[in-house]
């Protein structure tokens, strides 16, 4: 009787260490700086092993997206659990913030390094976006209604200037190599948001 042996199946570990290669190499090159030829000789697999895994760059640019994207959309899932409208949102700015920390490269690397004629992936980007403002906006509209503010705000639109000014604040810091303080942030955006 012939032994059979089993064979392992690796191309879940393969996948998971491309997208952790590719993450750091969007994040220190950008999307146009990295190549299917640099992932290939950093992972020491040939250009057809990572085309067995990934149809291109862009699935695998929308892979790390998508990742991260669910990293930030969980802190702030998380961060919505606290008493009050304002406890709520200062733990979605600090969540946000907080992630941009860590994730500064890939976040300045969307920014600053990104063709604008890739209209799918801009397209995908958007997409992720808008549900990260899905998960923002409510939490913004209770902290009016809990502020009682006569006048009518668009929630929408103060949930655009909130994550744009903590864009902004994320691209600054990461330029000019400051450390961010989630902290001091959180209590400057409250008081100057509200």
């Amino acid at each position: 009787m012939t032994k059979v042996t089993a064979v392992k199946d690796n191309r879940p570990q393969a996948k998971k260490n491309i997208i952790q290669v590719a993450r750091e190499f969007f994040s220190e090159y950008g999307y146009l700086g990295t190549s299917m030829s640099d992932l290939a000789t950093r992972l020491n697999m040939t250009k057809a092993a990572l085309y067995y895994h990934f149809a291109g760059k862009a699935e695998i640019f929308k892979t790390v997206l998508d990742e991260a994207f669910a990293e930030l959309s969980q802190g702030l899932t998380e961060a919505k659990n606290a008493k009050t409208a304002e406890q709520k949102l200062e733990n979605v700015i600090k969540s946000y913030l907080q992630f941009g920390d860590r994730e500064k490269n890939l976040t300045k690397a969307l920014v600053l390094k990104l063709a604008p004629h890739d209209t799918k992936i801009m397209d995908h980007i958007a997409e992720l976006r808008r549900q990260i403002l899905d998960l923002i906006q409510p939490v913004i509209e209770e902290v009016l209604t809990s502020k009682k503010i006569n006048k009518p705000v668009d929630s929408y639109t103060y949930t655009l200037l909130l994550t744009g000014m903590m864009d902004g604040l994320l691209l600054e810091y990461s330029i000019f190599k400051q450390k961010v303080e989630p902290d001091e942030i959180v209590r400057t955006v409250m008081a100057a948001m509200f």
